[in-house]
């Protein structure tokens, strides 16, 4: 017993192939063996029918697109196991384009459908029944071929998944012939470029390029032609606004079936967050390397400054450790969360940083250095340069002075006008001041480069007998 099509009972389906004499023998058949030959040596799926619809020919490429051998004489219409439309619902054999051709007595041409096997694979195929007429002209047959679209569906489903990929992809993605006229334009071309694709497609890829680099386009068609392929070509395209982006561009040839290049296809990525990054980090690189150098300026005169005030090597190495110190201190109040550029700090908030360390039980710092009055925001070298001012006269007033004994501190009392800004500190409550100092320390010398050279003010000192009152004036506008 042969399986049969879908039209007889699924439990009489048994897999016994019936040779292909006995197909052929199945009378009445207008073939003549020479005709019958021919048939079978086709490639495509062929069989015919009777005027009422029965199967009285296959060849075995028929068989091999059903999966089963029809009845000859029995099955009807078509001899595949179970039909579908396209779009999966079933397709009763009686309703199947050979069927339709015979009730209609014409040919039915590009109705597709589905033929099951009895393993539950399924092909696709084109089918193309023809009535046939004898010489009265009366309905004797039909013959029908059909075409296995397997090839065709995995090529539109390859494309499909090919143009989804390339829809969806973040990078522009831009196809072009080889007259640089736009044939293809994605959502990301339209994203980075601005022209929607009705707009792009048809037009030439020139009105992508500035003036001042039309000179590319040519010289990229021409390596193109030659089946080259261009990897990661840095250059700038223009907008639809007129804007410029920087873009990595890579081209690679499109070639048809016959491998003859038609066109182009281009991948350009939006470079400029990675151009900014590499700017920012020459910027930082080039700013730490300023830094780096100003520090070993700045130690190598805080240590030359230092020798001439002390006597011995143990005296220096204190001196120029406390004063580094004070430094590092200051400096923390520059530096803000993260790794963005250098904040600003206030002067009221570096003399707290700097009284911090001489804070005793009982005593908070705010206590021994009491700041009243206007405020003012520095920034840069002008940190560095109070922070060191600030330290040696902190340290003066811990060795000689208020801050020497624990119920001594400092007032400072802070006012602008007219553009100068004024800072009066008052020592209160230290020993008693019986004569001013005969020797210069080091504050003589950071009065000099640094009040009077760089800020443009001056400092004064009064030693009267209940402490130490210096008044410092300066440029404000400097600070900044």
């Amino acid at each position: 017993m042969s399986i049969r099509s879908g039209q007889e009972d699924d439990s009489a389906i048994s897999k016994v192939d019936i040779p292909s004499q006995e197909r052929h023998q199945s009378s009445p058949s207008p073939l003549d063996l020479g005709l019958r030959n021919v048939l079978e040596a086709l490639p495509e799926a062929i069989y015919m029918t009777d005027a009422n619809g029965l199967i009285t020919f296959y060849n075995e490429a028929a068989v091999l697109l059903w999966g089963v051998h029809p009845t000859l004489g029995k099955s009807q219409f078509c001899g595949s196991w179970k039909l579908y439309w396209p779009d999966g619902t079933h397709l009763p054999h009686d309703e199947c384009p050979m069927s339709m051709a015979l009730a209609q007595k014409r040919p039915v041409r590009g109705l597709e459908a589905i033929a099951e096997r009895p393993d539950g694979s399924r092909v696709r195929f084109l089918a193309c029944p023809s009535p046939i007429f004898d010489a009265t002209g009366a309905l004797c047959g039909a013959v029908n071929m059909l075409i296995d679209l397997t090839d065709r569906t995995l090529a539109d489903e390859a494309a499909r998944r090919h143009d989804a990929i390339v829809e969806s992809s973040d990078d522009a993605i831009v196809a072009k012939d080889l007259n640089g006229i736009i044939t293809n334009w994605n959502s990301g071309a339209q994203r980075l470029f601005g022209y929607t694709r009705e707009e792009a497609i048809g037009k030439p890829i020139e009105m992508l390029i500035p003036l001042d680099r039309k000179d590319e386009e040519p010289g990229i068609l021409k390596r193109i032609r030659l089946g080259e392929r261009i990897e990661h070509y840095e250059t700038i395209r223009r907008r639809k606004d007129g804007s410029l982006v920087e873009i990595s561009l890579s081209v690679s040839p499109v070639r048809n079936r016959e491998g003859r290049i038609i066109g182009a296809a281009k991948i350009a990525r939006d470079i400029t967050d990675r151009r900014q990054a590499e700017a920012q980090k020459s910027l930082l690189i080039k700013e730490l390397d300023h830094r780096v150098k100003n520090l070993f300026t700045l130690a190598n005169s805080v240590i030359a400054l230092s020798a001439r005030s002390v006597k011995t090597s143990g005296e220096l190495a204190i001196a120029v450790t406390d004063r580094l110190t004070a430094l590092a201190q200051a400096h923390s109040l520059t530096i803000p969360n993260g790794f963005s550029s250098e904040q600003a700090t206030t002067l009221h908030t570096l003399i707290q940083t700097i009284f911090a360390p001489y804070s005793t039980a009982g005593y908070n710092s705010q206590s021994r250095a009491l700041v009243t009055g206007s405020d003012l925001t520095i920034t840069g070298s002008t940190v560095t340069s109070f922070a060191l001012l600030l330290h040696e006269l902190a340290t003066n007033a811990a060795k000689y002075g208020a801050l020497s004994l624990p119920e001594g501190f400092v007032d400072i009392s802070c006012s602008e006008d007219a553009g100068v800004f004024t800072l009066v500190w008052c020592e209160r409550n230290g020993p008693k001041i019986e004569r001013e100092p005969d020797s210069a320390g080091f504050g003589t010398f950071l009065t000099k480069s640094t009040v009077r050279g760089q800020l443009h003010g001056e400092l004064t000192r009064e030693w009267n007998s209940e402490g130490l009152i210096i008044r410092l004036a300066f440029v404000a506008s400097l600070c900044k």
